[in-house]
This record gives C-alpha cells, structure tokens and sequence, in this order.
C-alpha cells in the first residue's frame, strides 16, 4: 500500500541530498517502530488487511485472540486463519461492520470486531479492530439474573400477602367444622377423610410459599467455624430411613484434614439435605451416591455424584428457574435454594450431567472469607470473621 505521501517523497527523491534521504528514512523507522510498540501494548487486537483481505499487519492480542502465528498468517486471507465469517461480504470498500463472535480456542471467549475501510476515498484497505467483551457479557447476564430475582423477590411478597391470609382463614374454619363433625358421631367420620384431604393440600400450599420466600429473601449466614465432613455426616444420618428405602448405596471419600471453615451450620445442611435428596429421588431404586471432599490453597470442593438417569442438555438450563422441576410431586424450588446458600457463602455451585450416566454436583466455597453476595444487590455488607 502506498500513501500520497510516499508517492510526493519518490517525486521528491531526485531533488534530496542522500544525507536528507537518509535522515527521513531513520525518521520513518523510527516513528514506524513507534506505533508497531503502541500497537504490540493494546490489549485490543488491531488487524491491517490490503484490498483483498491479506493480512499486512496484525498485533499480539489479536494473535492471542485467535491463536494465530504473526509471521505465519503475514501475506496470508485472514479467512483461512478465522473460519465462520464472510470476509467477501466484511471487505466491500466504504462499509463499516461490527459483530460479536464466540469462539472456543484456545480458550471460550466473546470477541467484538469492528472492520472499516482505513480511507473511503482510496484503496488503502481495511483494518479490523477486536475487543474481548466476555467479562462485559458475563456482567450484564448477571446484572439481568439479578433484576430477574429482585422481581421474583417482589413477586413473593405478593404472593405471600395474598395467599397466606386467604390459606390461614380457611384453614381455621376447617378445624371449626372438623370439631363440629367430631360431635355429629358416625355421620361426620365418614366426611374426615375429605377433610383430611383438604387440611393436607393447605398444608402443601403454606410449604410451596414458605420454599419460594427462602429460596429468594436475602439473609445473612451466622456464621461458626464448623467442620464440612460433620454436617455432611449429619445429614446422610438424618436421611439414612430415605435412603436405605430406595436401597442406595452411600460412598463416603471424604477428606478427614478438612479444615475448618466459617459456615452458617443450619443453612448449610439446608443446602445439603436438598442436594442428598434430589440424588437419591434421581435414582429412585437402587443406585450408588458418592459424596466426596477435598480442598487445595482457595476452596473447598464438594461433591454429590449419583448413578441416576442423568440430566438432559434442555433441561440443564432450566435447572435454575423457580418452579421447574423433573419430578412429578417437586416443587422446582430446591436448586434454587442450595444456590441462594452458597452463593451467601461467597461460593458457586456446578453441574455437570450427561443422560444415562447420572449427574454431578459440586460445591465451590472459599477457604479466604469473600464478600456475600446477597440477593439484593443493593447490599455490600460481608460476614464478620468469626
């Protein structure tokens, strides 16, 4: 590519001493080794593409973006190096795009790429500049889950309002009439059966309200310096009848050097006793549930492995959203509940799941006390160190 300003300095040359000519050319060197460092030291990737989509120049981000080779790709269409985009349609003179790709090598990230003409009056070429946007995406996602469950949160309490005192009222008279039925002998034992029914699916409702109030209310853990393996232990005692019921199979690899860590000991057997039971309801009969510990110099790992049915990839997004549910008699709230707790402990849950090969559970928690991340996002306050 050629400037008008090479073109007036070639016309030029007859007119120069050589001692001018050798002074504009260290002149040029040196401003062209100038913007080659200012280009090397952007975090975002610059890309100078001829007419015909060559690559003239590209910088270290954008080798690093695409795992690409600067002395390899030189000279080279950018489109053998990059697949996926139409470079024909990117590199019509006088146009401006700009587009968000994903891409998975050597690492899965979001990029943003913007290709112009570097002058629309001549045929200078193109240049194509590339912003890695992932933490950007990764912010609004939850910046949005967070707006999501404030609306949720606001949804319980109207929910609680208007359902609860209706379900109280009506409970009370049904023990009204259960009394009076007592006293009416025989004729009214043959209407408690319905009554029961009744009273049970009351029942039902308050329990329905009173999970989705604690899966999204924003609490703060009373934290004590516990041990996991403990709780772990108390909860599969606890459980044990449900378990031997559907001839499961506990292992226990459980690390016994486990330190011990800041945990709210009731919140964190909640989180618990959900993740034991939906692996033993994803196995129904017979199976083997594996619940493991480990830690290393950040976290504590802990893992729930069961020999279930496993979980299909649609259904993998939806593990989160209230109400949604494998389980005929579920109501969709557990998950979202463990999540809330570990989350409040500075933690993250993931799952992992292939059909027919059953699912994994693992809980991420900080051995360093981190800040909470409470639900309502307007909070800043981190647990006190016990």
């Amino acid at each position: 590519m050629r400037t008008a300003f090479v073109d007036k300095l070639i016309q030029r040359m007859d007119r120069l001493e050589p001692e001018e000519v050798q002074h504009i050319m260290l002149d040029l060197l040196r401003e062209k080794g100038f913007l080659e460092k200012v280009f090397q030291a952007l975090q975002e990737g610059i890309i100078l593409l001829d007419g015909s989509g060559c690559v003239t120049y590209i910088n270290r981000a954008a080798c690093e973006f695409f795992n690409l080779e600067a002395d390899a790709v030189m000279g080279q269409q950018l489109g053998k190096g990059v697949h996926g985009l139409d470079w024909k349609e990117l590199l019509k003179p006088g146009t401006v795009v700009t587009r968000d790709i994903e891409v998975f090598y050597p690492e899965n990230r979001f990029l943003n790429f913007t290709v112009t003409s570097i002058d629309d009056e001549q045929p200078l070429g193109f240049v194509m500049l590339i912003r890695d946007i992932t933490q950007t995406r990764k912010l609004t996602e939850e910046k949005i889950e967070s707006e999501r469950i404030n609306a949720f949160t606001l949804l319980a309490a109207g929910v609680a309002h208007e359902l609860g005192n209706p379900l109280n009222s009506i409970t009370i008279h049904l023990q009204l009439l259960e009394r009076k039925m007592r006293k009416m002998g025989t004729s009214g034992a043959k209407l408690q059966e319905h009554l029961d029914v009744a009273l049970g699916e009351i029942k039902r409702l308050d329990l329905i309200i009173g999970q989705f109030l604690a899966a999204i209310r924003p609490t703060k853990p009373q934290c004590q310096r516990l041990q996991l393996n403990d709780l772990i232990e108390e909860c599969l005692r606890f459980l044990k009848p449900e378990i031997e019921q559907h001839k499961i199979k506990v292992r226990r690899e459980l690390r016994a050097d486990l330190p011990y860590m800041p945990l709210d000991g009731n919140q964190m057997k909640q989180a618990i006793y959900n993740l034991i039971r939906n692996a033993v309801q994803a196995m129904q009969s017979k199976g083997t549930l594996t619940v493991s510990t480990t830690f290393n110099d950040f976290e504590v790992l802990v893992g729930f492995q069961d020999s279930g049915k496993g979980i299909s990839a649609a259904e993998m997004n939806s593990l989160f959203q209230p109400f949604f549910t494998t389980r005929k008699s579920g109501t969709g709230l557990g998950l979202l509940i463990v999540r809330r707790i570990i989350r409040e402990h500075g933690g993250e849950i993931d799952i992992k799941s292939r059909e027919g090969e059953g699912t994994l559970v693992t809980l991420h928690l900080p051995l360093i006390e981190k800040q909470i991340r409470l639900l309502d996002v307007g909070s800043d306050d981190a647990p006190e160190a016990p």
